[in-house]
Parts: C-alpha cells; sequence; structure tokens
C-alpha cells in the first residue's frame, strides 16, 4: 500500500474522529440549551443553588443555541468555539464559587471545552497547522 493511501486514510479518520467528538458538543448544547429554553425543574433548581437569576435560563439557553450554530458553520466555527469557551469558563467560574467536587462539576466544562476544541482541530486542517503537535504529525 503506497503512503499516499496510508495518508488519506489516516485524514479521514482524523476527519471523522473530530466529526464524532464535536457531534458529542452538539448533542450536549442541544440537551442543554433544550432543558433551559423548557423551563424544567431541574434546570430551575441548578440556577438557584448556583444564585444566577431564573429569569435568565432561557436567556442562557439562547446564548448556547448561537454558540452552538456559529460552531457548525465552518467559517464561524472557531467564532463558535472562542465563545462556547467563554460560556463553559462562566460555568466553572460559577461551580468554583460554591467549592463543588473539582473533578465531577466544576471542571466539567472544562471537559466539554477539550471536546469542543479537540473536535474542532480534527477536522480544521488550517487549525492543526496553527496549532500542530509536536513531533510526529497529524494528517
Amino acid at each position: 500500500m503506497s503512503s499516499t493511501t496510508n495518508s488519506a486514510k489516516g485524514s479521514s479518520a482524523i476527519l471523522w474522529t473530530g466529526r464524532v467528538l464535536s457531534g458529542v458538543v452538539v448533542l450536549f448544547f442541544l440537551m442543554d440549551a433544550g432543558m433551559k429554553l423548557a423551563d424544567v425543574e431541574p434546570v430551575r433548581e441548578a440556577q438557584q443553588q448556583l444564585g444566577w437569576p431564573l429569569a435568565l435560563d432561557r436567556v442562557i439557553g439562547l446564548i448556547e443555541l448561537l454558540c452552538l450554530a456559529l460552531y457548525l458553520v465552518p467559517r464561524t466555527a472557531i467564532l463558535g468555539a472562542v465563545l462556547m469557551t467563554g460560556l463553559l469558563g462562566g460555568a466553572i467560574a460559577s461551580h468554583l464559587r460554591l467549592l463543588d467536587p473539582l473533578f465531577t462539576q466544576t471542571l466539567f466544562g472544562a471537559y466539554i471545552g477539550v471536546l469542543v476544541w479537540g473536535g474542532l482541530w480534527l477536522r480544521d486542517k488550517p487549525l492543526r497547522a496553527l496549532f500542530p503537535l509536536r513531533g510526529r504529525s497529524v494528517g
């Protein structure tokens, strides 16, 4: 098998891995925004525990959907990822302020952030060129 064929298979695997990671992000944000827009009781309870006014539930849900829409469009995906990172950073700060458990609740936003950027990095070749891994090259 030629190195060109191996490279094409490697690039395809990288692209699909990025799509799967981004798909997890999309499902998470759709679920989270949908629950905020539906104004379900567990969301109201969580918002109260975090100290956020209940009136902001739907606003935050709409902001999440806007960030997600930007993330899904290739031309605006990096802007969407940056805005999602800010949103997730706010969630981390809210949990940190309450001294919530570090590795489960507080850092959950960081885990989602890794998926946001990891998925985008794997599916966007110019982004990989801008932020290359050291050592062995990836696709």
